[in-house]
């Protein structure tokens, strides 16, 4: 296999074809990933998202909105708003801003009434009030898919695309282990991927000093705090944007509830160590 890695949307990138990915192939990768940037970051100050923030308004849908905002309804809907895509203000009060100052402003509940201020079909986006659109929660999943998606195109039928751990693969099988979220050294477990997607999210990946204790990148959106229950979660599914979505939601009661509706295979672990796993699931738990 041939590897191919660079960085983008602040992580490291690794795909890894059965031939070598050509310049203009990696030029095409290059155009989406930089589009979904432009498009979806919140910390560009030339992205639409900055710009709807700033005047809300009506505009020409992104090729993904309507995607991942109708798979937001789903996670707000089992999360009870805990999960939704208003959550940016949130962030950004507790440091997880544009500029990473990681300065703490304390808490700040993001909007409870999201779907009335936000609107989106196949034809327009719509932001009704200013509130900054954050896609954290599934977006590398979905871009994942783009870039899998558009190797396939190019003929690439063998293909595994990795980006900072969230992964989609064609073939296989691979082994892949779960880090420990408290020890990085170590693995609680090792999951098998073939022709599937791996996602996981913990709180030590995105982790800094707060006013009131450690903060981290997962927050409940209806009151500006980090999660303090679950310390990481990992899910497969056939798309890498719905495993994305399924790990975040996992932080969260209704998490398995969301995996069993869309056929997650996952596994959680909590601040105090325990594990949870769904049945039948193709990730091995060391004890």
């Amino acid at each position: 296999m041939h590897t191919w890695r660079f960085e983008a949307i602040g992580t490291v990138w690794e795909i890894e074809t059965v031939r070598p990915v050509t310049a203009g192939e990696r030029d095409a990768v290059g155009d989406v990933i930089d589009d979904f940037d432009q498009t979806w970051s919140r910390f560009r100050d030339d992205s639409l998202v900055t710009a709807l923030a700033a005047a809300p308004q009506e505009v020409p849908a992104p090729p993904d909105a309507a995607a991942m905002l109708d798979l937001y309804r789903a996670l707000s809907d089992v999360t009870g708003g805990a999960v939704q895509p208003l959550v940016g203000d949130s962030l950004a009060a507790r440091g997880y801003d544009a500029r990473y100052t990681m300065r703490d402003r304390g808490a700040h509940p993001a909007p409870h009434d999201w779907i009335a201020l936000l609107a989106w079909d196949d034809a327009a986006l719509a932001l009704r009030a200013p509130a900054l659109i954050d896609v954290g929660a599934l977006g590398k999943g979905r871009l994942v898919d783009v870039v899998h998606d558009l190797l396939g195109s190019l003929g690439h039928t063998e293909r595994l695309i990795d980006a900072g751990g969230d992964l989609r693969l064609s073939g296989g099988p691979i082994r892949v282990g779960l880090e420990h979220p408290f020890d990085a050294t170590s693995a609680i477990g090792v999951a098998v991927v073939a022709d599937a997607a791996l996602c996981g999210s913990a709180v030590n990946r995105r982790a800094w000093p707060g006013q009131h204790g450690g903060l981290h990148h997962v927050l409940d959106a209806r009151t500006g705090e980090p999660v303090r229950t679950i310390a990481a979660a990992w899910a497969i599914a056939d798309e890498a944007m719905l495993a994305d979505a399924a790990a975040t939601a996992l932080f969260f009661d209704g998490g398995p509830e969301f995996a069993a509706r869309f056929g997650v295979e996952w596994v959680r672990m909590t601040t105090t160590g325990g594990v949870e796993w769904s049945a039948g699931t193709r990730m091995e738990v060391f004890a």
